[in-house]
């Protein structure tokens, strides 16, 4: 076999194992648990083909109204998630809609959406039975005021009483 009847196997078994390899990676990665983007609270298709009316409406937003996260600390039994919405004079805003969205990083299992917040000069307020888990959480908001509209992304931790704007 030293005359040279090697190579051409060794090259046909390269190129098989080749495309088992990628056979096997597309296999894996279709039963892999991927989670969709949620930053816009939907779809990241469809946040890529309105990405422009986002900012559009975030500019409007920003010229006539303010939105501060005001909750101090989150624990893990009844959480109370606050913001305050108000307009640049200062002002407090009572007609704003706002939805916020709760989920932990690394899944969905845990997400929840939280609707129709009291209301009490210009801080809307949610309240939360509990986490179901003790970490860290993504909390999501949409503001809406008339067409104007605002996200607000905050990381928050429940073992620990700080939060980042992301």
């Amino acid at each position: 076999m030293s005359n040279g009847r090697v190579w051409p196997y060794a090259i046909g078994i390269a190129i098989t194992l080749v495309f088992s390899f990628c056979i096997a990676t597309i296999f894996i990665t279709e039963s892999s648990a991927i989670q969709e983007s949620d930053a816009y609270m939907i779809k990241y298709q469809e946040a890529d083909l309105n990405a422009n009316d986002f900012i559009k409406k975030r500019m409007a937003f920003d010229k006539l109204y303010t939105i501060e996260y005001v909750t101090k600390k989150i624990s893990g039994e009844s959480p109370v998630i606050s913001y305050k919405v108000s307009t640049k004079d200062g002002l407090a805003l009572n007609d704003a809609k706002i939805k916020i969205a709760i989920s932990r990083p690394e899944t969905d299992e845990f997400d929840k959406i939280l609707e129709n917040p009291s209301v009490d000069n210009g801080i809307y307020s949610f309240t939360l039975e509990e986490f179901p888990k003790k970490g860290v959480w993504n909390i999501i908001a949409k503001v809406s005021v008339d067409d104007k509209e605002r996200f607000l992304n905050i990381k928050t931790d429940t073992r620990n009483p700080r939060s980042y704007e992301f």
